[in-house]
């Protein structure tokens, strides 16, 4: 085999590789984590085995699909942490993650799933978060009730935010967030919410 044959072979197995990878992010955005791998490879236009040989299981291809995605949730609770006030970190996380999930529809399944390939991420994340949730409460922002699970739950309601655009997810989810961040205060202040997004059609 010539050496030019081989970088080519190289290059198409990169390419491959790179295809595939922008297919199943984007297919785990705007789908969940539950679309198969036969579905990933006839978007990607490769074989299944083609895939199979990038990523031996579908478990790998989540955890490099997320690696990124994860690497981002503990950096925005580090930034939290890092605020003076625990109260608005904690606003800051709340509203940073669930845009970041309007954006990724796949990043909310990521980050309850017990998957072992971004599992250290996850957990990383989730001591961070445990931290800052005991500072917010301790500083008297935060209700003494909330738990990680409320977290979870707001997570989750913001994965039904359906909208016919990526800027109007963001807008709902913003508006949504404003809106769970009033109910975990401690002592609630009704502070404007950001503008409200049409995502039904309604008879007058």
């Amino acid at each position: 085999m010539t050496a030019e044959v081989s970088q080519k072979l190289r290059s198409d197995a990169s390419d491959n590789r790179a295809r595939i990878l922008a297919v199943a992010r984007a297919a785990f955005a705007a789908e969940g984590l539950g679309v198969p791998i036969r579905e990933i490879a006839r978007r990607a236009q490769v074989g299944a085995a083609t895939v199979y040989r990038h990523f031996p299981t579908k478990e790998a291809l989540l955890g490099e699909v997320f690696a990124e995605p994860m690497a981002l949730c503990s950096a925005v609770v580090e930034e939290g942490l890092a605020q003076a006030d625990p109260w608005q970190g904690f606003c800051l996380v709340i509203e940073k993650l669930m845009e970041a999930h309007a954006l990724d529809g796949g990043l909310g399944g990521a980050f309850t799933s017990r998957l072992p390939y971004f599992t250290a991420d996850r957990d990383r994340a989730i001591r961070l978060l445990l931290q800052l949730v005991r500072r917010a409460k301790e500083a008297g922002g935060l209700r003494a009730d909330f738990v990680l699970e409320d977290f979870v739950l707001t997570m989750m309601a913001n994965d039904g935010i359906r909208a016919e655009s990526p800027e109007l997810r963001v807008a709902a989810s913003r508006r949504f967030a404003a809106l769970m961040i009033q109910s975990f205060r401690a002592d609630p202040v009704l502070a404007p919410l950001p503008p409200a997004v049409r995502l039904l059609s309604v008879v007058q």
